[in-house]
């Protein structure tokens, strides 16, 4: 690896590392991993799986063990805003000059690696150099055939929950799904959950055949309990909240748990205020994210909804049509849901260009109200840099 360079990063050419056309699984990122002499073997690791609440939970573990006096590193994805936001450590996101180096080195000896590999990658190695004595490591897609299963020094697994994504890679049953995700017990090691239902039965299922002890809120509501309710607006984050707390509490840092009720984590039920309107943007991207969205937000004036269109467009919009009654729906990016078509389905005004979208959006807001945006994290990046730019120019 190189001086920090002159020259930003070639971004370009890592997002093009697409995975068409390569097999899934962990074996593209442990190749990687071996080939920069393996840098997860001496990482301690909390993975973090499951279909949503991933993000929200690896900020609490996070703030939490730096509270317990660790160095934490932190891997997520997407990011919001810029690529280093995936890699953290200490609180702190990568330096741009650390992402050149990586590409620079990826481009001569792996350049047919796939994008979340070698993110992963890159992960690993920078928390191996800054000395990180935990690492929370975020699941891509599933949990025995993501990426992250190549990691080689896991501590605990955190499951979430399992609910219908991905249908198209992890199954087209919740409990095909759940089956995937619970893949990643490995044995002897705690499994933590707040999945629920079918789920539930499945991961037992699978702990038990793996010999990973379970630790659920049935089985040890002590552990999941809360002193008091975290920052994280929403009572979905009271799940994610609980299953932080009892990992903190299970690998020895209970001592964390207040803290990590105090995280933030952007794009997640988070207020602005724009022109004396209120702004809530939130990431949910699925129907059982969009239900919780709901069920935190029973009303709002306007929604601006935009959403990618491999998900279940349907199902992710329809438990929001009863919270606004007013609708503009915008495309995220190239691939999303053509919105004339969900105008003209559900309602509401089509505004491709999302800077134009949320003009329009927060004209139709009156005085004192409130605009819900959702349905991609993309679009949540999309209109927190706006707005961010309309308050720095004012």
């Amino acid at each position: 690896m190189t001086a920090p360079p002159l020259s930003p990063p070639d971004y370009p050419w890592l997002f093009s590392r697409t995975r068409a056309g390569r097999a899934r699984g962990p074996g593209g990122a442990r190749a990687l991993l071996d080939a920069l002499g393996a840098p997860d073997t001496a990482l301690p690791c909390i993975r973090v799986v499951g279909t949503n609440g991933k993000g929200s939970t690896c900020a609490m573990l996070e703030a939490g063990l730096i509270a317990a006096g660790l160095r934490a590193g932190r891997f997520t994805s997407p990011h919001l805003h810029a690529y280093e936001e995936r890699i953290r450590v200490g609180g702190r996101t990568l330096d741009p000059a650390r992402t050149h180096a990586f590409i620079e080195w990826a481009k001569q000896h792996a350049s047919d690696a796939a994008f979340f590999d070698l993110t992963l990658a890159l992960a690993c190695q920078v928390f191996a150099q800054d000395g990180v004595q935990v690492a929370v490591m975020e699941a891509g897609v599933g949990g025995a055939s993501d990426a992250t299963q190549a990691l080689s020094n896991v501590v605990a697994v955190a499951l979430t929950n399992a609910e219908l994504d991905h249908t198209g890679v992890l199954g087209t049953t919740v409990a095909e799904i759940a089956r995937d995700k619970a893949g990643a017990a490995r044995p002897g090691l705690p499994l933590l959950t707040t999945a629920s239902g079918a789920a539930l039965t499945v991961v037992r299922e699978v702990a038990a055949r793996v010999g990973a002890p379970l630790l659920a809120p049935q089985t040890h509501p002590a552990l999941f309990a809360l002193p008091h309710p975290p920052r994280l607006a929403g009572p979905h984050q009271h799940v994610n909240a609980a299953l932080a707390a009892a990992t903190l509490r299970t690998l020895g840092h209970a001592e964390g748990v207040s803290a990590a009720l105090e995280a933030t984590h952007p794009a997640r039920l988070e207020r602005l205020e724009c022109g004396g309107k209120t702004v809530l943007i939130d990431g949910a991207h699925n129907p059982h994210a969009t239900r919780a969205v709901a069920q935190a937000v029973p009303h709002a004036d306007v929604l601006l909804f935009g959403n990618l269109a491999r998900k279940d467009t349907d199902a992710t919009l329809t438990p929001l049509l009863p919270v606004a009654p007013v609708r503009v729906f915008t495309a995220p990016g190239d691939l999303a849901t053509p919105p004339q078509e969900l105008a003209d389905r559900y309602g509401g005004h089509a505004c491709p260009d999302p800077a134009a979208a949320l003009a329009q959006a927060l004209a139709l807001t009156p005085a004192g109200g409130t605009l819900l945006v959702t349905g991609s994290l993309y679009l949540a990046g999309s209109v927190r840099g706006q707005l961010d730019s309309s308050a720095s120019a004012g």
